[in-house]
């Protein structure tokens, strides 16, 4: 199967690796990717800042960098279901309807698409799952990563007492709102902590980058990591 591979922006400034990782799983799965390097941001932090003027010039060069009618696949549930259900509003109707009907989510296009969940990772290790409020409340993902972590040998999943609540980053939310945000952020780890896990996984780089930077700030040994990286990790 053809596929285009969209990388935002978090990962492809931060966390590039993830980017190759998604690639290799989709490879793995059966796909062939293209990946057109002009492409840019979806303009998703544009719009959720009330910003939509540039929000549409980037909706409108997305149009343009993904011209063909074939799934586009990007690791990132927030900037899938912000596409899907926003561009609505930014482009032209039939553009927005294209796109609505092929940007899909990874662990979605993985598990209900391809119907391909065991990569034969392998990952010793006690993890908890991260559920991002756009995941979860926009895209609608539960049960996809935890059927592709169900298969990982040797990891053992443990869940958040507290699974559907905020880390805290929210996007700009994070820099408005600094103080609210660590509070939540804080929460947030404390409640991995006690599940004694050493890796908290999720589907949002955006979400365990500023997870991460708490752990670091408060010097803990509990670790993030983005399910597409854990998925490559192989015997």
């Amino acid at each position: 199967m053809n596929i285009d591979l969209f990388v935002p922006c978090f990962i492809d400034q931060m966390f590039p690796q993830t980017a190759f990782n998604t690639i290799s799983l989709l490879e793995e799965a059966g796909c062939h990717v293209h990946y057109n390097p002009q492409q840019t941001c979806c303009g998703q932090a544009l719009f959720n800042s009330g910003d939509t003027k540039y929000a549409s010039k980037l909706a409108e060069k997305f149009v343009k960098d993904f011209p063909n009618n074939r799934p586009i696949i990007t690791p990132s549930a927030s900037c899938a279901s912000y596409i899907r259900k926003h561009y609505s509003s930014l482009v032209k109707s039939d553009e927005a309807e294209r796109l609505k009907n092929n940007t899909f989510e990874l662990t979605d296009f993985l598990v209900n698409h391809l119907h391909f969940d065991d990569f034969k990772a392998n990952f010793p290790h006690k993890v908890t799952y991260h559920d991002a409020c756009s995941a979860l409340r926009e895209y609608g993902i539960f049960d996809e990563p935890r059927q592709l972590l169900s298969k990982v040998i040797g990891l053992e999943l443990t869940e958040l007492s507290k699974n559907t609540e905020c880390c805290g980053f929210g996007g700009t939310f994070m820099v408005k709102h600094s103080a609210i945000s660590t509070a939540m952020t804080e929460q947030k780890v404390e409640d991995a902590l006690s599940t004694g896990a050493s890796y908290i996984v999720s589907t949002e780089a955006s979400c365990l980058l500023n997870i991460q930077s708490y752990i670091n700030a408060q010097k803990l040994t509990i670790k993030t990591i983005h399910i597409a990286d854990l998925l490559m990790h192989k015997q």
